[in-house]
């Protein structure tokens, strides 16, 4: 079981069915730098709330992490850890507007560049971590579409093999809020979720392994 858990608003409404026209950027290099949102299906970007609960969670300066940031969407992830100083940042998009978004978003960050490096590429994300060797990356970011229970299950499996937090960083997922937290628990059983969270329809985990 977690050690700390926090709830946002359990009474707040179900997530707008639309999402907003842009997200900002909370710290680092790009503060208050806004994206541009999608209006396309499934594309549900994380809150600001909650993303600034989780970079609470891992520390403001990201410093020598590398970076995953799956089913990047807008990127707001895997650029708000890009912007607080992480060493490679790799967002991965398989649908072609949104990967088109991403690297228009990107390039309008560029008057303002950060130290690390930055890759966005249009690849389907489970394929692409079974790919890569274990222990190759040190935080992960998982927040696929909801309605793909199976996709988000072998996702996160595959994760725990390939992420290694003994610098920091960790494995942070965000899932339904009617799917118990024990489902995601068990897919990750060398991991415990150390930092937890509920926000209207979303729940989220960053899980932290025995050598983090």
């Amino acid at each position: 079981m977690w050690s700390w858990e926090r709830k946002i608003n359990k009474s707040a409404k179900a997530l707008r069915t639309e999402p907003p026209k842009k997200v900002r950027i909370i710290g680092g290099v790009w503060r208050s730098r806004l994206l541009t949102v999608l209006d396309l299906p499934g594309l549900r970007p994380t809150t600001d709330r909650i993303r600034e609960t989780l970079f609470n969670w891992l520390g403001q300066d990201l410093t020598d992490l590398s970076c995953l940031d799956l089913f990047a969407g807008t990127g707001a992830l895997g650029f708000e850890a890009a912007s607080r100083g992480a060493d490679v940042v790799v967002l991965l998009e398989k649908d072609k507007k949104a990967h088109a978004s991403l690297l228009s978003n990107f390039s309008a960050l560029q008057s303002s560049p950060v130290t690390g490096k930055v890759e966005i590429l249009q690849r389907d994300s489970l394929e692409f971590l079974k790919q890569q060797a274990d222990r190759s990356c040190n935080l992960i970011f998982i927040d696929p579409p909801f309605q793909d229970s199976s996709l988000l299950d072998r996702t996160v499996m595959e994760a725990g093999r390939i992420c290694d937090d003994a610098r920091g960083g960790g494995i942070y997922v965000e899932f339904p809020s009617n799917r118990p937290i024990e489902e995601i628990e068990a897919l990750l059983p060398d991991w415990h979720c150390g930092k937890y969270l509920e926000a209207g329809q979303v729940k989220a985990c960053l899980f932290r392994g025995g050598r983090g």
